[in-house]
């Protein structure tokens, strides 16, 4: 895609972007958008359509994991366009329709105007103004102080509420105490997770055992599942980022993992916290993980999961901490932190 700029902007002549929320990824799957500034001499190609609104150009080409499309995509995209009241086009490059299927919802809340494809749409259209790229805070966060509007994240959670039509607000509306289990089948898996659902079940929560299926790729009916739980269990992971579907007052259970404790409380704790969703997390012991058994009890990978960071860098500490470790959690200890999810869920004066 070419975009041509007037020469008065102080630009370089020629520069190249590509319209991605975290320009320092340097992801190559983004297809870059060339802006050219023109003068009285070198006029840009004739407007083909002119619209009397902004666009607004942004990729989804980096799709397939909730976590970077809500952190890297949904709520960049919220924060760049919001404040535009629906008056704006969104030029989607690396078109994808699986991308539209499951988002389509907020695209459709946030511009009241068709999509173009500019893959199969090679019309010149010309615009008073466009934004190329989406304006980014931090992980899953906004920061209301740089969005005009203010925004922030119970606005945010608020505008999700309307697109996915989701029937609860706040966790008092359900009657029933309901936990999500998020089941993964490769790694970072439970591995007696049968009996952690019978002690979910003893405790009094009617358990709804998620695993990667049709359901979840179907953001409109899952969405609509995860609001209707009271709390959300689950390994650290991606699929955490869904507790973003959670209504206030509800509790977010993370099973941190070893090697794991930064991104546990910086992608998923500080967001729950930010949504007005109750956080606990189960640190587990070291008897817990795998990596006990796969390393040895005195490795320094158990003893001091840092040193695998310090010494490898991320890519070693992801093989070692994410593709590696599974865990069987002490229910005795795991029990404690059930009972007080309960207590939170059940206690409307509480909150």
């Amino acid at each position: 895609m070419t975009v041509y700029i007037p020469s008065d902007q102080n630009l370089p002549k020629e520069t190249v972007i590509r319209p991605y929320a975290r320009q320092e990824d340097e992801l190559k799957q983004i297809s870059p958008v060339h802006m050219l500034q023109y003068t009285n001499t070198t006029s840009p190609p004739s407007c083909q359509y002119n619209h009397h609104i902004p666009s607004v150009i942004f990729s989804s080409g980096s799709t397939g994991n909730v976590f970077h499309e809500m952190n890297e995509i949904i709520i960049p995209l919220f924060i760049t366009t919001k404040q535009f009241q629906s008056r704006v086009i969104f030029i989607l490059e690396d078109y994808k329709p699986s991308f539209m299927t499951k988002y389509g919802n907020v695209l459709s809340r946030l511009s009241t105007y068709d999509v173009i494809n500019p893959s199969a749409n090679r019309s010149v259209h010309c615009f008073p103004g466009s934004v190329i790229g989406l304006k980014y805070h931090d992980n899953l966060a906004l920061n209301s102080s740089d969005i005009p509007g203010g925004y922030a994240m119970p606005d945010f959670r608020h505008f999700l509420r309307q697109a996915y039509s989701l029937k609860f607000a706040h966790v008092s509306q359900i009657t029933r105490p309901r936990l999500m289990l998020l089941s993964r089948t490769n790694t970072r898996r439970f591995l007696n997770e049968e009996q952690i659902i019978t002690l979910m079940e003893t405790i009094g929560f009617q358990v709804m055992v998620v695993r990667r299926s049709k359901v979840i790729s179907n953001l409109n009916k899952f969405s609509q599942l995860i609001n209707s739980c009271s709390v959300l269990v689950g390994a650290h992971g991606a699929g955490l980022t869904n507790e973003i579907f959670l209504p206030s007052g509800a509790v977010m259970v993370q099973v941190e993992l070893l090697g794991t404790e930064w991104a546990s409380n910086t992608y998923y704790g500080d967001t729950a916290r930010a949504m007005g969703v109750r956080y606990l997390r189960y640190k587990i012991d070291a008897e817990e993980s795998s990596l006990s058994k796969l390393y040895g009890r005195n490795s320094s990978v158990v003893t001091d999961p840092g040193s695998v960071y310090r010494n490898g860098g991320y890519r070693a500490a992801r093989t070692v901490f994410l593709d590696q470790q599974n865990v069987r959690i002490n229910l005795v200890r795991f029990r404690e932190t059930l009972v007080e999810a309960l207590s939170i869920v059940t206690d409307w004066g509480g909150e």
